[in-house]
């Protein structure tokens, strides 16, 4: 069985390898970081992702919140929002597009697999 390919969208280079480093320990395929709202919509639905682990505050003129709707509302893709940002109005905006998760920076890299793990099993059970 394949493992399960995750693409992370963070604009801050350091972040995205630890991530990418850490996945990749917990067995899954990390192929790529994107740094962009803008890139992440382009270049994922080519990409056969299984999640996207998405940041909320990318540069440029879309936030992460805006890029997770269009991936679920046109390409059905889980995504899990990964950010140090969880003040009510961030909240509010992210659960619209229906996240699989939300995990406050900074976190605990079991807390991080258990929710990519529920996060798949919610979309097949979806």
């Amino acid at each position: 069985m394949l493992s399960p390919k995750i693409i992370v969208v963070e604009d801050e280079g350091i972040v995205a390898a630890d991530l990418q480093d850490r996945l990749q320990a917990l067995g899954y395929l990390v192929p790529t970081a994107i740094a962009s709202a803008e890139e992440a919509i382009a270049q994922i639905p080519k990409m056969d992702a299984d999640l996207v682990l998405m940041d909320i505050m990318l540069k440029g003129d879309m936030d992460g919140i805006d890029a997770a709707d269009i991936l679920r509302r046109e390409y059905d893709l889980p995504v899990v929002f990964l950010t140090s940002h969880s003040d009510q109005n961030t909240l509010n905006r992210a659960r619209v597009t229906e996240p699989f998760g939300y995990i406050v920076k900074p976190f605990e890299e079991r807390e991080l697999h258990a929710t990519i793990e529920m996060a798949f099993y919610r979309h097949k059970a979806e």
